[in-house]
């Protein structure tokens, strides 16, 4: 496997490259992380099962439109492949740091700049990509209170109930969210990092750096309100981000709703304590109704 990647490398770059060490940075048993070098260059290297090939295509692909649309720092890809036992990505090596002096101010200004281009017309993705490893659908729609009802919030329900986890009627459920999004009516499409925690931004010589996209093109408001979920981010990223784009007023109103899509997939991939925090939301957003 490890001269095979060797190879692409080589091959991809016009140099022979030999790995001289090789060092696994996970633990994760089925999807392990590895930095490769040979005394001069670095790469990042992710294995999974040969079925995750689709995966790292999109994940190519995602970063490739973020370098495009963005100036944030943003890992090159050298390539995806597969061998006879597992599918990799092979991408740029990044020295990442993030510490409490670290330009969040600049995050929150090249978050609003990136998200204040609105040149797509509808929402969706060019082609259907991945959440965490749930299949993420992106249908092309011009309205976005279906889009996100039905191709967020129902797709993840339908996959919970059919592993035998039932919260109410999903037809409920996507009608609610469908009635409130609808007063939200002049959402522009932006083009999304779509899994914007914590764990997928950094830094680079504390430049602003992304990774690990769920690209597509839908309401800003799901990236941001994603970013107060789980850790929420430095006070200086969100002054930065509403003085370049300031959010709407009602914003508050939508956030439980946008939150509510990234519970749904962590209780699909985790289950535990996420179906809990699942049900407790969606009581929430019935008794707010």
């Amino acid at each position: 496997m490890w001269h095979a990647i060797s190879k692409h490398i080589s091959e991809k770059l016009h140099f022979n490259f030999v790995i001289k060490n090789k060092q696994q940075i996970s633990s994760n048993a089925d999807h392990p992380n590895f930095k490769i070098c040979d005394n001069h260059h670095r790469y990042f290297v992710k294995l999974g099962p040969i079925s995750y090939e689709d995966n790292f295509e999109c994940e190519a692909f995602n970063l490739k439109e973020l370098t495009n649309e963005s100036v944030f720092f943003i890992p090159n890809c050298i390539g995806t492949g597969k061998t006879l036992s597992h599918s990799y990505i092979i991408l740029e090596w990044l020295d990442l740091k993030t510490h409490p002096d670290s330009d969040w101010t600049k995050f929150g200004d090249l978050l609003a700049k990136m998200h204040k281009k609105h040149d797509q017309a509808m929402f969706g993705w060019e082609h259907d990509n991945f959440i965490g490893h749930t299949i993420q659908p992106n249908k092309w729609h011009k309205n976005w209170c279906y889009f996100f009802s039905e191709q967020r919030i129902g797709w993840q329900l339908q996959l919970l109930h059919e592993k035998g986890f039932n919260f109410c009627n999903i037809d409920e459920i996507i009608d609610l969210v469908k009635m409130r999004l609808q007063r939200h009516n002049n959402v522009l499409p932006s083009l999304l990092h779509g899994d914007l925690w914590r764990g997928n931004v950094s830094f680079v010589n504390n430049q602003p750096a992304i990774f690990d996209g769920s690209c597509y093109y839908g309401d800003r408001e799901t990236d941001i309100a994603l970013t107060e979920l789980f850790g929420k981010f430095p006070a200086q990223f969100y002054q930065a981000y509403e003085a370049h784009y300031p959010l709407q007023k009602d914003y508050h109103l939508r956030k439980d709703i946008y939150q509510l899509y990234h519970l749904l997939n962590h209780a699909n991939l985790f289950q535990g304590r996420y179906l809990i925090d699942v049900q407790a939301r969606i009581e929430s957003l019935f008794n707010l109704n």
